[in-house]
């Protein structure tokens, strides 16, 4: 599975999902993108799934035209988050096309 990880999202978590392609919007050289134009950039370029902390996300974008899944990490802090690492991987297996998880850190 292709993942990009927007801003808010804490990069040491590419290693909690090893055997998916992790890249990061600043990787890509995204970093300025807003949402809407993160999702079509991403969708465009082939990922799967984005990884995000953006809780108003839902508010702000149409997500049932979407193709890429979404997952809201409803926190940005690393050591919350590495308790809910399995969870984590868990959402992003069971996760389908243009699905919507969020995830209570």
């Amino acid at each position: 599975m292709r993942i990009l990880f927007d801003q808010g999202t804490p990069v040491p978590l590419r290693t909690a999902l090893a055997g998916h392609h992790v890249e990061t919007a600043y990787e890509r050289g995204w970093a300025t993108l807003q949402n809407g134009d993160l999702l079509n950039g991403g969708e465009q370029n082939g990922f799967d799934l984005l990884i995000t902390t953006d809780q108003s996300l839902k508010y702000q974008q149409n997500l049932p035209v979407r193709r890429i899944a979404i997952i809201v990490l409803k926190s940005a802090n690393w050591r919350l988050i590495q308790m809910k690492i399995d969870e984590i991987r868990d959402a992003c297996s069971a996760i389908d096309e243009g699905g919507y998880v969020e995830i209570e850190i």
